[in-house]
């Protein structure tokens, strides 16, 4: 059976060994140069006296969404807004558009228009029930029927006059 190696003698401490010459040479180094974070402000005292951020959009007025709560994704909602880019999934639009579409009837001057409305709209329906959606739920929405919302839009048309 083996004997347990000794424990290691205190005096060793200070013989150096690999680790210690190179923390003695990584520590002697010299600087290579000033740091970036020297550059960045150099740059924007510089900016500062030719007076590029006087009068930026925003000057004293408070930072929108700092007293919220945090969000992470909050640039993918402010860069949404402002594009005005439709966040649901298609098969919850094409229910909102349907249901605006009926919304809408009375507001169309003619049974044509409504029905190249209506037939656009059902053009959707089958294509993602065709192919599906690519994310959000699946769709159970089927065809509108044309004839019965023609019919609406004449009863809503009459009702008005």
């Amino acid at each position: 059976m083996a004997t347990p190696a000794p424990p290691p003698d205190p005096s060793d401490d200070d013989r150096p060994g690999p680790s210690a010459r190179l923390v003695r040479r990584v520590t002697a180094r010299p600087k290579l140069g000033p740091r970036w974070e020297d550059a960045v402000e150099r740059s924007i005292v510089e900016g500062m006296a030719r007076g590029e951020f006087d009068r930026l959009p925003g000057t004293g007025k408070p930072i929108a969404g700092l007293d919220g709560p945090h969000d992470e994704l909050w640039w993918v909602k402010d860069k949404l807004r402002r594009e005005e880019l439709a966040t649901l999934p298609p098969s919850l639009a094409v229910r909102r558009d349907r249901d605006q579409l009926l919304e809408a009837l009375p507001t169309f001057r003619t049974e044509a228009a409504v029905r190249a409305a209506v037939e656009e709209l059902n053009e959707r329906i089958r294509r993602l029930n065709r192919y599906g959606s690519p994310s959000g739920p699946p769709t159970t929405l089927m065809a509108q029927d044309v004839d019965a919302i023609v019919a609406r839009w004449r009863t809503a048309v009459h009702d008005d006059t």
